[in-house]
């Protein structure tokens, strides 16, 4: 399954969520270190589910970018 990601940049760090598993979040000091931990985040909430006995949500986000004038 391919989850959607939504990175954003903070002041001071990135955070990461995933629309399609609530509460399902990362934050790291480098995008890099967001990426990371957002893949393992998602990993570690599929398999909660699973052992909860609860149903895997599947993937329904979609991600497009939308061009504005300045």
């Amino acid at each position: 399954m391919r989850y959607a990601v939504v990175i954003e940049q903070g002041e001071t760090s990135y955070g990461a969520y995933v629309p399609d598993l609530p509460g399902c979040v990362a934050v790291g000091e480098t995008l890099d270190e967001v990426r990371e931990l957002i893949h393992e985040a998602v990993q570690f909430h599929l398999e909660g589910l699973r052992e909860d006995g609860e149903p895997i949500p599947p993937p329904r986000s979609i991600l497009e970018y939308v061009e504005a004038e300045n």
